[in-house]
């Protein structure tokens, strides 16, 4: 099984990364990775905050675990850590399995993010 990849991007036109996106997915022949995109950083950063990048670093490999065991990994209340990974699989970064737990299933994340002067 080919590892999967995950680009997030930060492009208020996210109408025209998609279009672009569609055409590139639709020209290929191979995987192309998956992409998620937020329309500003304050949306980026709101969502994915350090303590949610801890968790899907925690799991990233790891294959399926149950959120308390997920919690106690990473030295954090139960309650908040499923609040977390609630909000993760929200945004698709991380899956749930038919067993109950949790996995992650992207090998590796990049961001992609321009910080560009005002025109």
């Amino acid at each position: 099984m080919e590892k999967r990849t995950l680009t997030i991007t930060v492009d208020a036109d996210w109408q025209g990364a998609l279009r672009t996106l569609a055409r590139q997915a639709f020209s290929a022949e191979t995987y192309q990775g998956e992409s998620l995109n937020f329309a500003t950083p304050g949306a980026f950063f709101g969502k994915l905050t350090q303590r949610r990048w801890a968790l899907l670093r925690l799991l990233q490999g790891t294959g399926e675990i149950t959120v308390r065991d997920l919690a106690h990994r990473a030295g954090r209340d139960v309650r908040r850590v499923h609040e977390d990974v609630t909000a993760l699989a929200d945004l698709g970064l991380l899956e749930r399995t038919a067993r109950g737990g949790v996995l992650c299933p992207f090998a590796d994340i990049h961001v992609d993010m321009h910080l560009r002067e005002a025109v």
